[in-house]
């Protein structure tokens, strides 16, 4: 396992994190997982308020664990913003019962997605004046956040400075949040990158087109080797339900150097695949054709599309845009067959893309029936 430095603090992390929202089946399978990420170099473990019984498992398990062995190990959990520094004071206070330590190590605001939220954190008596509280009281070493907004939102929240660390959205098949990596790099804060294999295309059971060019490599190790060659990011998250998983996951892993013209050929044949495929229909992601009357998400719906059509991700299509006005802020905009044909967003688009026809043929593609994700209905 490597280790790298996670941004300003200090704390070498190894470059997997062991994310314990899946490995919840039950209390043993859930300490097999860590004993064995344990075993195989892992030394920071993520948590969050919303993951069911996993601060309480993790605060279970630390109690086992020898004092010389914790002190070797970096804990995040996560909790969402708040309006008020009282809820956030509750809550803070809440996982360090759970997880029964002293301080968090590492906490990341969970989730700040939208403006009423960063709105939350800038308010003189809101959620940050709690953790402002918790930090001098030594109950929080470092502060962080993860976000699902949008790129504007998430450059927002890293101008505040108020955050040592980011849990970002960022893989081979979505670069758009780059500048925000950028920005945080010279910030000098630590970069997670969250679930590559799963957000980052399915990657764990790929199509078989994508196997073929991503040949002599699995489509997971290419990945992880484009995210892991760029210096700036520090560790990935690996969200396995079991040790088998998260031994295969590890499996995958690679060592350096990450990139060279094995690496760089893959990329030429995706890039030449994409080109014959899509054609003149690839969506180019310029995000010009935003805002949309009927607040259609018009370029991730299209980028779902580019996926299913050149590479035959349509399995990853179809658990994605499913979350399309089911995940709330979570995943924010709404299906491709609420266009209107209103023609707002042809004008604007550099590319003159038929974005009405497209949004439709991509519903009528993606819309098929997927895997429940926890924030579906039973």
């Amino acid at each position: 396992m490597q280790y790298r430095r996670f941004g300003r603090t200090d704390r070498a992390l190894s470059i997997a994190s062991l994310g314990t929202l899946r490995c919840l089946a039950s209390w043993e399978i859930f300490r097999q997982t860590l004993d064995t990420a344990i075993a195989q170099g892992i030394n920071h473990l993520e948590t969050a308020q919303g993951y069911g019984n996993s601060e309480l498992y993790l605060g279970r398990w630390l109690r086992a664990l020898p004092a010389s062995d914790r002190a070797a190990l970096t804990l995040t959990t996560k909790i969402p913003p708040c309006a008020t520094a009282t809820q956030m004071r509750q809550q803070i206070d809440q996982s360090l019962q759970r997880l029964g330590v002293e301080q968090l190590d590492c906490l990341a605001l969970h989730g700040v997605n939208t403006l009423e939220h960063l709105d939350w954190i800038q308010a003189p008596n809101g959620c940050m004046a709690a953790v402002q509280a918790a930090i001098a009281a030594g109950k929080i070493a470092h502060l962080g956040f993860s976000s699902h907004g949008t790129l504007k939102l998430i450059l927002q929240i890293l101008q505040t400075g108020q955050f040592a660390f980011a849990n970002l959205h960022y893989y081979y098949f979505w670069q758009r949040l780059e500048p925000a990596i950028a920005l945080a790099h010279t910030l000098d804060m630590g970069l997670f990158i969250i679930s590559p294999a799963d957000k980052g295309g399915l990657l764990h059971h790929p199509p078989a087109l994508l196997q073929e060019h991503c040949q002599p490599l699995t489509p997971l190790e290419f990945t992880y080797r484009f995210l892991l060659a760029d210096p700036r990011i520090t560790t990935l998250s690996l969200g396995p339900a079991n040790p088998e998983e998260l031994l295969g996951a590890i499996a995958q892993l690679p060592d350096p150097p990450y990139w060279g013209e094995r690496e760089r050929a893959i990329t030429a044949r995706l890039t030449q695949q994409r080109r014959d495929r899509l054609g003149t229909t690839a969506c180019e992601q310029c995000y010009a054709c935003l805002p949309c009357p009927e607040a259609i998400n018009i370029p991730e719906v299209l980028r779902l599309r580019n996926l299913a059509v050149a590479y035959d991700m349509t399995e990853f299509g179809q658990y994605r845009y499913r979350m399309f006005e089911n995940a709330g802020h979570w995943f924010a905009g709404q299906r491709g067959d609420r266009c209107t044909d209103c023609g707002d967003c042809l004008p604007r688009c550099p590319e003159q893309l038929p974005i009405p026809e497209l949004l439709r043929q991509t519903h009528g593609l993606l819309r098929g029936k997927g895997r429940r994700r926890l924030w579906q209905e039973d």
